[in-house]
């Protein structure tokens, strides 16, 4: 890690007590390369010092090992600091769930993070550097790469090295006129300010501030004469546009059921417990992620602005709903206090993650509709959660993570089934299917597949499609709605139709129905990230630091 010896300052060499950074040229050089790449979210200020500090002239030539020595757990984390790992609060806050997977699972994820490209690509960098560090002092250069990226950080967002901020003069307006049963936004947010971490920043609480005052409206009361249904909403986890591309699902015959695909829907999160929070609130606006676990007006409840309409709420997992406290997590914080509906008898199909059993979903779909049809509730509210994609799911019987094409495939099939038999049945349904994030199935440069510690837009750009099952009128096709929605959008189509009056129709025009839906700015967040759509391009921030392009 330290040039040696010390000679004196007429050889040409530093002069005495000033000695080479080593072997820290090599950490710096491929903090370079990978920085040049986008995969480091690279702190340069904090490289300056850790540079002075390493460079810092020590007599004592011991003294100046033992430096380097107490260097290492420090170079290790400002390494660590630098990518865009997890960082310690988040897998402190994710220890209890760590400890829940099986050993399997945690091997899988070991061998995923571990990129055997990468680390060849290292090892020719530190063979060229052994090479040339012959001839040439890389401490110099090194110490003026870092010097002239710390000046560039200093002096505008303008090199290709580092996360590119662009500007633009363009306003993007993102919320269109709100429908009838929504509460008007005072003035669609403005995103013309460039984009820097002050401007983003404030925006982001203008974006907040603006979602407190969004509200679903629901009737008082039904008239007389709606026509019962029953609502199900299917809560799909690990399922993003993204993923049914690496999969190559997008021809399936599942898609041909809906009559509303929501093109550009934005599920705000990537974790279960704060998915099916959110959807369990979606009568409101959206909130910061802390502000979901704090109590909330009884009008953000889905499920009891439903049941005041006289749909009795009811509770479906295909799983047990203990990790991570998932389950309790909906009743606290979501207010669904269903009972679960029975898995007794159901099939166990797939082993989870955690060693526990995932249902078979054909069956928990045949048994709702059974019991909707001998029921004597006439409406009825249903939240259903689904994990058999949910990454680490294996076959039963093996310890290895199971591929996700066949697991999606399956599903696809089984929803596909159930909505022919709906349709057979001639039973009023309205079916949501609406996926809590996806599964990063490719990956990309801020994180390895399978990893969602920070919301990216492909795991929060999710499938959302609406089928009316027993409609009187033909069926013609899913209409394509483009414009940025979440969940809201779902809350104000449900209380358009809680009438029926869809069902019972002759004719029913589903282009004004879904007319001037909610409209959300793309806004995601788990606990210690944010990532947003702004000026076109998606900026991200990290534990409450400065917001960075996100690398594309």
């Amino acid at each position: 890690m330290t040039d040696a010896k010390r000679v004196p300052a007429s050889s040409g060499a530093l002069p005495p007590f000033w000695r080479g950074l080593g072997g820290w040229n090599f950490y710096f050089l491929l903090k370079f390369a990978l920085l040049w790449f986008g995969y480091l979210n690279f702190h340069a200020f904090s490289n300056l010092v850790f540079l002075a500090w390493l460079l810092m002239p020590i007599p004592a030539l011991r003294w100046h090992r033992i430096r380097h020595w107490l260097s290492l757990p420090v170079g290790f984390g400002l390494f660590w600091h630098d990518t865009w790992l997890p960082g310690f609060a988040s897998l402190m806050s994710q220890g209890d769930q760590l400890s829940g997977f099986s050993a399997a699972y945690l091997l899988d994820l070991v061998n995923r993070f571990i990129n055997w490209q990468m680390v060849g690509a290292a090892f020719v960098l530190l063979v060229i550097w052994l090479f040339i560090a012959q001839w040439i002092r890389m401490t110099v250069i090194v110490s003026l790469l870092l010097l002239w990226i710390n000046l560039v950080n200093i002096a505008g967002p303008s090199l290709p090295l580092l996360p590119v901020k662009a500007v633009t003069s363009e306003v993007v307006r993102e919320n269109p006129p709100a429908a009838n049963n929504e509460t008007p936004d005072a003035e669609p947010l403005d995103q013309s300010a460039p984009p820097t971490s002050a401007n983003l920043t404030a925006y982001l609480n203008r974006f907040y501030n603006q979602e407190k005052q969004r509200v679903t409206q629901f009737p008082a009361d039904l008239a007389p004469g709606a026509a019962p249904f029953d609502i199900l909403v299917i809560n799909i986890c690990s399922l993003a546009w993204a993923d049914v591309d690496a999969v190559q699902l997008r021809n399936h015959p599942l898609w041909q059921h809906f009559d509303i695909v929501l093109n550009n829907y934005n599920s705000a999160t990537a974790y279960s417990g704060p998915a099916g929070i959110r959807l369990l609130r979606a009568s409101c606006g959206q909130s910061s992620h802390h502000d979901l676990y704090q109590p909330t007006n009884n009008q953000c409840y889905l499920f009891d602005n439903l049941a005041k309409l006289g749909f009795k709420p009811q509770l479906m997992l295909d799983h047990s709903g203990e990790f991570g406290g998932f389950l309790q997590e909906l009743r606290d914080a979501g207010d669904m206090q269903a009972p679960l509906m029975s898995q007794s008898g159901i099939a166990p199909a797939l082993t989870s993650f955690d060693g526990s059993p995932v249902f078979n979903d054909a069956q928990l779909m045949q048994r709702w509709l059974d019991d909707r049809q001998k029921s004597s509730d006439t409406r009825s509210a249903t939240y259903y959660n689904l994990i058999p994609l949910h990454d680490g799911t294996r076959e039963l019987g093996s310890s290895k993570t199971a591929a996700y094409q066949p697991r999606a495939r399956q599903l696809f099939d089984q929803l596909d089934a159930f909505m022919t038999q709906l349709d057979k049945s001639g039973r009023r349904v309205m079916v949501i299917v609406v996926p809590e994030h996806g599964a990063a199935v490719a990956g990309d440069k801020m994180q390895m597949s399978g990893l969602r510690d920070i919301p990216s837009p492909s795991i929060t750009h999710v499938p959302v499609g609406i089928k009316f099952a027993g409609m009187k009128a033909p069926h013609q096709g899913a209409l394509q709605i483009d414009t940025p929605a979440s969940l809201l959008a779902l809350s104000g189509l449900i209380a358009r139709v809680v009438d029926g009056q869809v069902f019972t129709s002759a004719n029913v025009n589903i282009a004004q129905l879904s007319a001037n839906l909610p409209s959300t700015p793309v806004v995601s967040e788990n606990d210690n990230a944010v990532v947003m759509l702004y000026q076109g391009r998606p900026w991200i921030r990290l534990n409450g630091g400065d917001w960075v392009a996100y690398p594309q």
